[in-house]
């Protein structure tokens, strides 16, 4: 996953708990030269560090894996199985690109949030006003 679409970073870069949410704040897993913790509690080789992508993996994908990859395609409108294949074939740097023309906000050019379809830094009152907003609800 992109660390930068995900509420829990993002609510560390807004800070939102001074805005007086109540989240969880996550400086990510790659930014910090960490394998992915969301996984490895579930995955022995990303836990050992033998592997750092899961597509190094000889079970790509596993089964864990592509129910995370559901859940994240129908709530979230993205792909876990698509974003490691992209890595797999263009690397992260490629990816980061990808993602930062995809989630971008047309109104003031800021990453949408993946978790609820809004950007944090023009929508916070949409999110505000409901705190459990999941996207496009009214």
């Amino acid at each position: 996953m992109n660390c930068g679409l995900c509420i829990g970073y993002q609510g560390m870069k807004h800070d939102l708990k001074k805005q007086g949410f109540r989240r969880s704040y996550c400086p990510g897993c790659l930014p910090r030269g960490e394998n992915c913790k969301h996984m490895r509690q579930h995955c022995e080789l990303l836990a050992q560090g033998l592997v750092r992508w899961c597509f190094e993996c000889a079970a790509f994908p596993c089964r864990r894996l592509k129910d995370l990859d559901r859940r994240y395609r129908t709530k979230y409108h993205m792909s876990m199985l698509d974003n490691l294949r992209y890595i797999q074939q263009h690397g992260a740097e490629a990816f980061l690109g990808q993602q930062a023309a995809e989630w971008r906000c047309p109104n003031c050019g800021e990453t949408i949030c993946c978790h609820v379809g809004l950007c944090l830094s023009c929508d916070l009152d949409r999110f505000r006003q409901n705190r459990k907003y999941r996207w496009g609800e009214r």
